[in-house]
């Protein structure tokens, strides 16, 4: 509780129980679970694919990359972020859509690019339905990079001098700030919703961006897209995903 009331008086805001208001206006609400049925974001996900098949060979391209078999490509997909040794370090899929394009000589996508986002929701949700296969006790790579996120997660930096668990940690998941309901981000299945269909910006958004816009609202400086540091939270974060058990289900669709 303690913890509660300091948060609420050093942001200056109201913040209540998940009891005492909604995060969501009814009008909102009723939106959202229209939205549910019928996401935005499947858009992008087929044009994910149409690029894929059109400019690199498709899931037999990729599953040449990854040297497995095409029917191996979703339990395969479901490990990352994961450490491959042709690129030499743990990678999230972003940038393993980055390595097939410029392994076949092509414009390699920026991170923060429409068709990054595109192709990694494409790419993730080959393995829709499957739960996450991260191990991070599959090598020193994992480790020492599960070590890493789980370091980034609980360090507070930036001019508030928050880190994540101040608001996704036990005792503060499940309060509300600025409307926004504070998710506890293993329950949530964080790490295997995203790229998601953001409401409040109507666009595909992946889990890195999603990371530097928590990062801004918490006057931290945003890790770069695709660095270490942030391929180390979202094996964190992916990890702490399997906690529930859920499945993996691209596209996400959040407020």
């Amino acid at each position: 509780m303690k913890k509660i009331i300091i948060l609420i008086l050093a942001l200056g805001l109201t913040m209540l129980t998940a009891g005492e208001q909604f995060a969501m206006s009814d009008a909102d609400r009723a939106m959202y679970e229209e939205m549910a049925e019928n996401n935005p974001a499947d858009i992008f996900v087929d044009e994910g694919g149409e690029i894929l098949e059109e400019t690199l060979d498709g899931d037999e391209g990729l599953a040449k990359f990854l040297e497995v078999s095409e029917d191996d490509l979703p339990t395969y997909i479901a490990g990352f972020p994961r450490y491959m040794k042709k690129l030499g370090a743990v990678v999230a899929l972003d940038q393993v859509v980055q390595a097939l394009q410029a392994s076949q000589g092509k414009k390699v996508d920026a991170l923060d690019s429409e068709n990054n986002a595109e192709l990694l929701a494409y790419v993730k949700s080959l393995a829709n339905d499957e739960n996450t296969t991260v191990d991070v006790s599959a090598n020193d790579e994992m480790k020492a990079a599960y070590a890493l996120g789980k370091k980034m997660y609980e360090t507070k930096r930036g001019g508030r001098g928050f880190a994540c668990t101040n608001c996704h940690a036990q005792g503060a998941a499940g309060t509300i700030l600025r409307t926004q309901l504070l998710p506890s981000l293993a329950k949530a299945g964080t790490g295997i919703t995203w790229p998601a269909y953001r409401m409040t910006e109507s666009k595909l958004v992946t889990l890195q961006q999603r990371f530097q816009g928590c990062m801004s609202d918490a006057m931290q400086a945003p890790l770069p897209l695709g660095s270490k540091e942030m391929v180390a939270l979202e094996l964190y974060i992916t990890t702490l995903a399997k906690e529930g058990n859920p499945i993996i289900a691209i596209p996400g669709l959040k407020r």
